[in-house]
C-alpha cells in the first residue's frame, strides 16, 4: 500500500462486520480501533512488535497478535491497512485471497465519523497540535467530542475517543492523499509547504491536493486558514469561490483573528487575538497555551478561531485552551538528569526542525546550550532536503545526526544521515549513525543547564529515556 490513496465513498460502520487491523499499534490505527471497540465492533489486529498500545487495546477487548501471519485474520469481514503496509504482507494477501473488504485507514476513520459534525485539520505542519487543541477546548467546555489524533493528548491520556457529543475532530493526513476520504463540515489548513514528494512527485501536485480537500468540505461549510502562509492564502480565495465560509488567522494585518504580543515563558506561550469579523467582533482576548514556541501561538489561534466560528463562547474558550498541556512527541518533556533536560519532538521537515529549535532556545535560556539529536526520516526526504535540514540544525549549539530511518522505503545508494551532518554550517555536527551509540555520545557532550531535543518521525523517540539513564550515571 504505497503511493497515493484513491478516494472512495464512505462505508457505514455497521456494514464492516468484524474488523482486523494490520499495524494496529500505530498512532492512527490504534485510535480508530479504540473508537470501533467503544461502538461495539469486534476488533482484532496485529503489529510487528509488542507495545503498550497493543496491551491497551487488548484490555478494551481487541484480539491482538504480535507478528504478521495469514491466520491472524480469523473470521474477520473487513481488513484495515495503512499506506505503510506492503502489498506482500501475509494478512493483506490472505484478505485478498478470501475476497474480504480491504479499507485504507482513512476509510475506516470516515466510517466512524459518519453522522457527526466533522472538524478536519490538515496542513504540512502543526496538524497534531492544532487538532489536540481543538479537542481540548471542546472537552473542557463540556461538548464531549469524538476525536482521532496522530499523538496522545496529554490531558486525556489517549489519542482517540468516541465521545457522546455532536462534534468529531480528526487529524487529516495529507501525506498519501488519504485526507480526500473525509467530507467535513469545518476544516483547518495550517500551512502548505512542499513535502511527501515521494508520493506526489512535484510541489505543484502536493499543493493541488489541498484544492481537492477543500472541495470535500460540505456546501456552506467553514474553512479556517493561515493568513501568513502563501499557499493557504491562495487556497482561501478558491474556497470563497466554492461558497465556503472562510476565516483566517495569523500575524498579518488582514487576518480575521489577528495574533499579536507573542511571548514564551518556560513551557507556556501567551499571545493576544484580535477579531475583525462576527461572531468575535473587534474585541481582543488574551490567550495562554501550555506549550512553547511562536508556531504554537498560531496553532492555538487556529483552534480558537474554528471553535468560535462554530458557536463557542470566546470567554469560555480562553480558559479551556489554557488547559492544553501538549501531545505526545510535540516538544514533550521526557525528564531531567544531571541538570540536563531532555525533550522529544516528532519534527521531521526542515521547517518543523527550525520552529522547534527556536522554541528549545527559548527554553534553554542564555546559559544553556541546545543539543539537537536528529534522525532523518525516509531516504527520499533526506535526499531532497539534506541542505535544508543542515541549515535548520545550525540553530542548535550541538547537532547530533543519526542515520536515516527507512520506514517504508528501501535504501538509496549514497543517501545517509551524513548528507545532513555535512550540510550543517561550519561542519559543526556530530555524525553518530548507530542509535545505540547516541546516549553515551550525548552524555559526554552535555553539561548542567543544557537542553537535549530528540527529533524525528522514526524510533529516535526511544532515545530520551536512555539518554537520561546515561546522564544519571
Amino acid at each position: 500500500m504505497t503511493g497515493l490513496v484513491t478516494p472512495v465513498d464512505p462505508v457505514p460502520l455497521e456494514e464492516l462486520g468484524k474488523v482486523h487491523f494490520v499495524g494496529i499499534g500505530g498512532a492512527g490505527m490504534s485510535g480508530i480501533a479504540k473508537i470501533m471497540l467503544a461502538r461495539g465492533t469486534q476488533v482484532s489486529g496485529s503489529d510487528s512488535a509488542a507495545s503498550e498500545a497493543l496491551d491497551a487495546l487488548a484490555s478494551l477487548g481487541a484480539k491482538t497478535h504480535v507478528g504478521h501471519a495469514a491466520g491472524n485474520l480469523g473470521d474477520a469481514d473487513t481488513l484495515v491497512v495503512s499506506s505503510a503496509i506492503r502489498s506482500d504482507n501475509p494478512e493483506l494477501a490472505e484478505a485478498r485471497r478470501r475476497g474480504l473488504r480491504v479499507l485504507h485507514r482513512s476509510s475506516a476513520l470516515a466510517a466512524v465519523m459518519h453522522g457527526r459534525r466533522v472538524i478536519a485539520v490538515t496542513g504540512t505542519h502543526g496538524k497534531t497540535s492544532t487538532t489536540s487543541m481543538i479537542a481540548t477546548i471542546l472537552l473542557e467546555t463540556g461538548a464531549e467530542p469524538g476525536y482521532a489524533i496522530g499523538g496522545t493528548l496529554a490531558a486525556a491520556g489517549t489519542n482517540a475517543a468516541d465521545g457522546a457529543g455532536t462534534d468529531f475532530v480528526a487529524e487529516a493526513d495529507e501525506s498519501d492523499g488519504s485526507f480526500l476520504n473525509y467530507a467535513s463540515d469545518a476544516a483547518v489548513i495550517t500551512n502548505i509547504e512542499a513535502d511527501h514528494l515521494d508520493n506526489y512527485g512535484t510541489p505543484e501536485n502536493y499543493q493541488a491536493s489541498f484544492g481537492k480537500f477543500i472541495a470535500r468540505v460540505n456546501p456552506g461549510g467553514l474553512l479556517v486558514t493561515c493568513a501568513d502562509d502563501p499557499g493557504t492564502v491562495t487556497l482561501a480565495e478558491a474556497a470563497r469561490g466554492l461558497g465556503l465560509r472562510v476565516r483566517t488567522y495569523g500575524e498579518s494585518d488582514g487576518a480575521d483573528y489577528r495574533v499579536g504580543s507573542v511571548s514564551v515563558s518556560g513551557m507556556e506561550t501567551s499571545f493576544t487575538v484580535t477579531g475583525s469579523e462576527d461572531p468575535f467582533g473587534d474585541k481582543s482576548v488574551d490567550l495562554v497555551v501550555g506549550v512553547p514556541g511562536r508556531h504554537n501561538a498560531l496553532n492555538a489561534a487556529a483552534a480558537f478561531a474554528v471553535v468560535t466560528e462554530l458557536g463557542a463562547d470566546p470567554d469560555r474558550t480562553a480558559p479551556a485552551l489554557r488547559a492544553y498541556r501538549g501531545a505526545a512527541r510535540r516538544m514533550e518533556p521526557k525528564g531531567e538528569a544531571a541538570g540536563v533536560r531532555v525533550l522529544d519532538t516528532y519534527a521531521h521537515h526542515p521547517t518543523e526542525l527550525a520552529a522547534d529549535l527556536r522554541a528549545a532556545r527559548d527554553l534553554a535560556g542564555d546559559a544553556g546550550r541546545v543539543i539537537a539529536v536528529f534522525q532523518p526520516h525516509l531516504y527520499s526526504r533526506t535526499r531532497i532536503f539534506a541542505a535544508e535540514f543542515g541549515a535548520a540544525l545550525g540553530l542548535a549549539d550541538i547537532p547530533v545526526v543519526l542515520d536515516v530511518y527507512a520506514a517504508r522505503e528501501d535504501p538509496e545508494p549514497g543517501v545517509t544521515g551524513k548528507l545532513v551532518a555535512d550540510a550543517v554550517p561550519g561542519s559543526a555536527a556530530e555524525y553518530v549513525p548507530s542509535a545505540a551509540d547516541v546516549p553515551a555520545a550525548v552524555a559526554a557532550l552535555a553539561r548542567p543547564g543544557d537542553l537535549v531535543l530528540t527529533m524525528g518521525a522514526g524510533d529516535v523517540t526511544r532515545l530520551g529515556p536512555r539518554i537520561l539513564e546515561e546522564l544519571a550515571q
